[in-house]
């Protein structure tokens, strides 16, 4: 079966891989991979299906939880990982799993992702509903783990997706949205940690800041819920703050402060004219949206 998998082929540019100086593999790596956004184009309709799903799930209640292995359940997991500080979002509300558990992050656990079974019993651990989505990542398209969780997912009723890179993926059978990013032969016969990873990364990118958009946490363009945990994210926090609300330096440090150094709470006393406390009143009132905060009477 894998010889009729497209990420598993020979990559006829690079047959003579290993006599070339390193100059030219450097520069045929960087040909191949900007295939990569060309091909995600093609998918910009399923996904922004994917995201409206997502930001229904994050409106309900419900969670995005990413499953795969290797390469693909790495990727989820440190897209699940920048949420909280970019978003402030609590770590349960995107979360990512990969077969053979944490330890599999660092280390490569032999025949986990072959263990349909495991992929079952580890979204189980999670008590998943129907409010839920879940996106099962796979290069390959075939990974059992991903399909056993996939197909118990379809069991409860929660929403589904995939990420493959090969058409026609098997997983894509057990996903109400899937996306097929077929990104060709690598420059490493198999190694989908280049322009797969590459894919399945920046396809993650969309999915996460796009639902994050989707649910209030963006002003303008700006981390407006990023949390200032150390000193470079509060100097960061108060220039959001200037560039929000067009305040000076001074202005902005003093009101952050004033906020409890929460920047969203500080742009809407700022564009409000108001205190931390009916700043706060106004985007608990709005969803925590501060454009509707600002502009809504």
């Amino acid at each position: 079966m894998l010889e009729s998998l497209t990420t598993e082929k020979s990559n006829l540019q690079t047959i003579n891989l290993d006599t070339m100086n390193t100059y030219d593999i450097l520069s045929i790596m960087n040909d191949e991979d900007t295939s990569v956004p060309t091909v995600i184009r093609g998918q910009i309709s399923q996904i922004e299906r994917l995201v409206k799903r997502v930001i229904s799930s994050f409106q309900a209640g419900g969670r995005l939880i990413y499953v795969g292995a290797g390469t693909s359940g790495r990727l989820g997991i440190l897209d699940a990982a920048e949420c909280p500080p970019t978003f402030s979002t609590p770590p349960e509300l995107v979360q990512g799993l990969i077969a053979g558990g944490t330890s599999a992050i660092q280390v490569a656990v032999e025949g986990a992702e072959d263990n349909e079974a495991m992929g079952r019993q580890d979204l189980q651990a999670l008590t998943i509903t129907s409010k839920d989505t879940i996106v099962g990542i796979a290069a390959s398209g075939r990974t059992p783990y991903v399909v056993g969780a996939m197909r118990y997912a379809n069991e409860i009723g929660a929403a589904t997706g995939s990420i493959s890179c090969n058409k026609d993926a098997a997983i894509s059978e057990y996903a109400d949205i899937a996306i097929e990013v077929v990104t060709g032969p690598e420059v490493l016969t198999g190694s989908t940690r280049l322009k797969a990873g590459t894919a399945q990364k920046l396809v993650l990118n969309m999915i996460s800041t796009a639902s994050m958009i989707g649910i209030g946490k963006v002003y303008k363009n700006l981390m407006v819920d990023m949390k200032p945990t150390n000193q470079k994210l509060i100097e960061r926090s108060k220039r959001i703050i200037m560039d929000a609300t067009e305040a000076d330096y001074e202005t902005a440090s003093r009101t952050f402060d004033e906020s409890g150094q929460h920047v969203k709470t500080a742009i809407v006393m700022i564009l409000a004219n108001c205190d931390a406390a009916s700043a706060r009143k106004k985007l608990a009132e709005h969803g925590g949206w501060i454009r509707k905060s600002v502009h809504t009477k």
